[in-house]
């Protein structure tokens, strides 16, 4: 086989392969033995159907065809190798040439991933918030825990802000009652903005057993979008009780005996929360700026696939789960589409020059990346996911999606080499030291893991 490789721009080259037909023996002889197991021919055993009696009743044509398509991926891979290129996405193929017994001779036009001149990053400066912490973000963080520990209990009264209400909802348009338009046994807080809009307004001053009617826009269902008539009665009607901000309350929500020692540690918390906030904030300055300082070419092809899958994933999976529709969204973002395309393909080409960018640097640098690491951003990534570090590992190798967590976790410590090498001042003019990064980031994991647990409001 001989081939040669043609660039056609810093981000495509075609692929011009020969090959002699003697090397195409093996994929002949597949085909024959393919064909065989799918014909029958009278006179014949299945499977035993002699070369030249396929030729004769199919023709030598369908023999070459499925030789041709069972050998190219090989032919196609062995000219990869032998170019020593980084391909991208699928090639191109057109057949230029087939001399039965002569020669096959075909092109292949495929993306490649450009080359990339690390530049000089070691002035890099960038600018980050302070870490302060105010008494106002310990009263914030003391009360969202006072909160999760409410507890409720039923009372005789109308309902006001704050209640915990059951309702049955019942919508009308046009005067009939919608298929989907009746609900029970809702559980509703007067106040939170759920739900549908007015309703707070109706139910408050409403007694249990009584009922009320507003008019509403639907935000989902068969009628979404469409005013409606909406009668909601409230069935039972509960006040929500805050536990006293005092050292049994402390001992109740945490592992401390009193109510200064839960602030000391409230303290601690926001602050290490906003230096990870801080440290986060430093590697996307940094980043942009390293951006700044080098030309990436863009593969085209690469470009479009991933603006597509953006859009996809966004359309299908985001915002499907809210109920809504792109249209719909674009009106809530108030964007134009032609502002939304403009913005997907700005983060595409910024995510795609970001991965060229720092694996070369991997490369450039020699980083590995060891089981613990891989470990470690398997359970932070699992954990973001919703699903146990168990079912994630599990379907991260049925899905041969290993390799992508390596390379996301060898791009971390890439751009870790560049953070380090640069100079970060947070607003007050003070220089910053993120060596404590990691050990941040873990108390910040573990303060919202902890954080989740307890949710269950007891009830009086």
């Amino acid at each position: 086989m001989k081939s040669a490789v043609e660039t056609l721009n810093p981000t495509r080259v075609r692929l011009t392969v020969e090959v002699p037909f003697e090397e195409l023996k093996p994929s002949l002889d597949a085909a024959y033995k393919k064909i065989n197991q799918q014909v029958t021919v009278k006179g014949f055993r299945q499977g035993k159907i002699p070369a030249r009696v396929i030729d004769q009743r199919f023709g030598r044509g369908a023999v070459l065809e499925e030789a041709v398509n069972d050998a190219l991926p090989k032919f196609y891979t062995e000219a990869v190798n032998e170019g020593e290129l980084n391909v991208l996405g699928q090639p191109e193929v057109d057949i230029t040439e087939l001399k039965d017994g002569e020669l096959l001779a075909f092109t292949a036009e495929v993306d490649i991933r450009p080359a990339v001149e690390i530049p000089d990053y070691s002035g890099i400066e960038v600018e980050v918030d302070a870490v302060e912490v105010s008494d106002e973000d310990i009263d914030k963080s003391v009360e969202q825990l006072r909160e999760r520990f409410a507890t409720t209990s039923p009372v005789e009264r109308a309902a006001q802000d704050g209640d915990v209400l059951t309702l049955n909802l019942e919508a009308k348009v046009d005067g009939e009652v919608l298929e989907d338009g009746v609900a029970q046994g809702v559980t509703y807080t007067v106040g939170s903005g759920e739900l549908l809009d007015g309703i707070d307004e109706a139910v408050t001053g409403v007694e249990a057993g009584a009922s009320a009617t507003f008019t509403s826009e639907l935000k989902g269902g068969s009628a979404e979008g469409k005013e409606a008539e909406v009668t909601v009665e409230v069935t039972e009607i509960k006040s929500r009780e805050l536990p006293a901000l005092d050292d049994d309350f402390a001992q109740l929500a945490s592992e401390f005996d009193t109510l200064e020692e839960l602030r000391a540690d409230s303290r601690k918390r926001v602050e290490q929360m906003k230096k990870y906030d801080q440290a986060t904030q430093a590697q996307e300055k940094v980043l942009d700026e390293l951006l700044k300082l080098v030309e990436v070419p863009m593969p085209e092809k690469l470009l479009e696939d991933e603006i597509q899958t953006r859009k996809h994933n966004l359309v299908n999976h985001q915002l499907g789960q809210m109920g809504l529709d792109l249209a719909k969204y674009l009106e809530i973002q108030g964007k134009s589409e032609e502002e939304f395309d403009a913005e997907t393909k700005e983060q595409a080409e910024k995510g795609i020059k970001t991965q060229f960018l720092l694996d070369e640097l991997v490369n450039k640098e020699k980083l590995n990346v060891s089981q613990e690491e891989l470990t470690e951003h398997l359970m932070r990534r699992a954990q973001s996911s919703g699903m146990s570090p168990d079912q994630f590992a599990q379907a991260v190798v049925e899905g041969g999606q290993v390799p992508m967590l390596v390379g996301e976790v060898a791009r971390g410590k890439a751009l870790a080499v560049v953070v380090e090498a640069a100079t970060v001042k947070d607003s007050n003019g003070e220089v910053i030291d993120l060596d404590d990064e990691d050990e941040t980031a873990e108390t910040v994991e573990a303060t919202e893991a902890a954080e989740t647990e307890g949710d269950e409001k007891p009830e009086a």
